[in-house]
């Protein structure tokens, strides 16, 4: 009898890195289970399903407490357990602070930060128990500075960062690993909904390749990394600058990228 394949979660996976996260898992043998709230993921999990793998896409809106713990009962409904999962869906929002619609940074928060936190306890929760596992969180390179002009969502990716780097050291003593994604400017559609475009990072020609960022985020959980600054040199410098930069530079330098340009 053949082995059944292992079983991967990915949400955020109807475009962008979560998409092409979900591809590195089923290239590498992984049955999958994809989330995200659009309707794009019923064709994501068509693409995804072939060369024996499964993807069953689940349309969820992980903003609430329901449709996490819906999201979480479909997967744990299977035989097979869940041996990994990336925890890459998140919004953004540009914008100054006092100028933004609170709507849009609740938005913010409940999924980035609160659905975040409640799947990852489900899902860690029971890898945990099971001694067993592998998670995924997608960071950003936002989490290493202050976020003028997109305060709330630097603000979520700094207590993502946060939470995997604490999780995985509780973890440790554990055959469980925890591994954050720290992306830079990456070419998905997080600028356009963001309402970005129009913002000095938004107009960059040359944005990092969303299968490469993913790639290399795939083969960090792979070797139980801790994190991993993806995709580009120049992301990866931009990682190492904000280790040495007060944050005082590092908030003008956000807000020199993310402010809009004057028309």
């Amino acid at each position: 009898m053949t082995a059944p394949r292992p079983l991967a979660l990915i949400t955020g996976a109807s475009s962008g890195i979560g998409y092409q996260l979900a591809q590195q898992f089923t290239t590498h043998g992984y049955d999958v289970v994809v989330a995200a709230e659009d309707d794009g993921i019923v064709a994501a999990a068509a693409t995804l399903a072939r060369d024996g793998a499964s993807a069953e896409a689940v349309q969820v809106d992980l903003r609430t407490a329901e449709g996490v713990a819906q999201l979480y009962h479909m997967v744990t409904d299977s035989d097979q357990p869940l041996a990994a999962a990336a925890l890459n869906a998140g919004v953004g929002r540009g914008g100054k602070f006092v100028d933004t619609e609170i709507e849009d940074d609740f938005d913010i928060v409940d999924l980035n930060v609160r659905g975040t936190v409640q799947l990852a306890k489900l899902v860690l929760r029971d890898m945990a128990h099971r001694n067993s596992g592998k998670v995924l969180f997608t960071s950003s390179i936002a989490s290493t500075m202050p976020g003028s002009y997109q305060p709330v969502y630097n603000a979520s990716k700094s207590f993502i960062q946060s939470l995997a780097e604490a999780v995985r050291d509780e973890l440790g003593d554990t055959d469980v690993t925890v591994t954050s994604l720290m992306p830079g400017p990456t070419d998905t559609n997080f600028f356009h909904r963001a309402k970005m475009a129009d913002t000095p990072i938004g107009r960059m020609r040359y944005k990092d390749d969303p299968a490469e960022v993913a790639r290399q985020g795939f083969e960090a959980l792979m070797r139980g990394d801790e994190k991993v600054v993806a995709e580009s040199l120049s992301t990866k410098m931009i990682g190492l600058a904000n280790k040495v930069l007060p944050d005082s530079a590092k908030a003008v330098a956000n807000r020199l990228l993310s402010a809009p340009v004057p028309r």
